[in-house]
């Protein structure tokens, strides 16, 4: 067998095993690991890291977000920013509005997609609009299809679930084998707290951290696994803020539940004071939840070294900061309440948690591969990811562990005009990319062209229920 591609002499790590090998590539898969492969071409990837090509499984890519309001990544940047970053699959939201069909919002998102990706792409759902019509006929039948995870909001006015709803919606993923994600935030506690905030005449960015504390977050996953537990089906509980939150979700586990934890950059780089930067630059910060203070940030490096934590994703939900459609738009430089909340992050995820967790002795590399690749492959069904072995997908990203540079916006390849991590220093980059046995970035530049990644259907989770077989 003539390999395509052969990737010599680097280091290759997964979730269990560091060690060295060449690794050997034909018709998009790995089909060899051992010493010494020749192939049509190679890669010589001595005094490199060989990892598989990570997996950020919450991204907002062309999301609706409003009147005016327009997110800063389409598909094409947003995919591109990712590829930049290490990253060879994203897992975006494709968002039902209010009154549309499921399989409307799932069309018009592949629209969307189609012959702009650089990188594989797989959807989840986000259920807005929980109509007997989608939990008993559209939701089951797209899962079937392949998008086996869906999302329910606690939070924002248009999107949330009351409680019945949520038990609805978990019961079609009990029935259908399908795994429940849920955004924890006590909508009506932060409808009074704006109300006191704007009462008192405090409609500064740094009031989205004080309208959104800790304690909305806490009751919110306690709400949020409780009803997983009356329905009987794991959840994954994203964008994990504090040590409060934490808590409640160790205390699920010990009950037997099969909760799911993830956090993020921003929970472990940033603070509340950032918001509370001058002319209005803190809305530059404006995500929820909010960052929080230093002691949050040690309880979520706590949560990630002792394994508390199972993903680490972007959520990256990119908006231009001085632009009327973004940040500073007209009623956004009015008030926190209409700044558009989110901010980009794809392609410095795992920069940041290399540099901050393996380059500062926090964690081993394979819990970083675990953190930022397999686990997300294998909770989410893509079977073929997440892992460098034979008969896997040849998504791999090739680093180098000593390349330090300095975050700025001006060398990321995003849609927005600013990063959130400008100017953090950090150690070990990404310097070659491959998707499916593409070099879609070669030793720092592009190589590839849009339209190679693809949509990737995925199975049933591994921790989900699995439903029952027709009698």
């Amino acid at each position: 067998m003539t390999l395509d591609l052969a990737i010599r002499g680097g280091t290759v790590a997964t979730a269990s095993d560091v060690f060295r090998a060449d690794v050997g590539i034909k018709d998009g898969g790995i089909v060899q690991i051992g010493l010494g492969l020749d192939a049509a071409e190679t890669i010589d990837a001595t005094g490199r890291l060989v990892l598989p090509g990570g997996i950020d499984s919450h991204v907002h890519i062309a999301q609706p977000s409003g009147d005016g309001i327009v997110m800063a990544d389409d598909f094409e940047s947003g995919t591109r920013s990712a590829l930049f970053g290490g990253n060879t699959c994203v897992l975006p939201f494709c968002l039902q509005a209010k009154g549309q069909s499921l399989r409307a919002a799932v069309e018009d998102y592949h629209a969307l997609a189609a012959g702009n990706c650089y990188t594989d792409v797989s959807f989840h759902l986000i259920v807005s609009d929980p109509t007997p019509a989608v939990l008993g006929q559209e939701l089951p039948a797209l899962v079937a299809d392949g998008y086996t995870s869906f999302k329910v909001f606690m939070t924002y006015e248009n999107l949330r679930l009351n409680d019945a709803e949520i038990l609805a919606t978990m019961d079609t993923a009990r029935r259908t084998g399908a795994l429940v994600m849920v955004h924890c935030e006590n909508e009506d506690a932060i409808r009074y707290l704006i109300g006191r905030h704007e009462a008192a005449g405090d409609v500064r960015p740094s009031a989205h951290a004080t309208t959104r504390p800790v304690a909305v977050e806490r009751e919110a996953t306690h709400r949020a696994v409780s009803l997983a537990e009356i329905v009987d089906v794991p959840v994954v509980i994203v964008h994990v803020s504090n040590g409060a939150a934490l808590g409640e979700i160790r205390a699920a586990r010990g009950r037997g539940r099969k909760v799911v934890a993830e956090t993020c950059p921003q929970y472990l780089m940033l603070t509340a004071a950032d918001l509370d930067g001058m002319d209005w630059e803190g809305a530059k910060f404006v995500c929820s939840p909010p960052p929080r203070n230093e002691t949050e940030q040690r309880a979520c490096w706590t949560g990630i070294e002792q394994g508390d934590f199972d993903l680490f994703s972007s959520d990256h939900c990119p908006f231009r900061y001085d632009d009327p459609s973004g940040k500073l738009s007209p009623k956004g430089r009015t008030s926190f309440r209409h700044v558009p909340n989110g901010i980009p992050g794809v392609e410095t995820r795992l920069p940041i948690l290399f540099s901050e967790g393996v380059g500062k002795g926090r964690i081993d590399l394979s819990r970083f591969v675990a953190l930022t690749a397999t686990n997300h492959a294998r909770l989410y069904g893509l079977e073929r990811k997440g892992s460098i072995a034979v008969g896997m997908d040849a998504d791999i990203a090739i680093w180098d562990p000593k390349a330090r540079r300095t975050i700025r916006h001006a060398d990321l390849h995003d849609g927005a005009d600013y990063s959130p991590y400008e100017g953090i220093e950090v150690t070990g980059w990404p310097e070659t990319v491959i998707v499916g046995g593409r070099i879609m970035v070669r030793n720092g530049a592009l190589a590839g062209a849009k339209g190679t990644g693809r949509h990737v259907p995925r199975s049933l989770s591994l921790l989900g229920v699995r439903p029952a077989a027709p009698a």
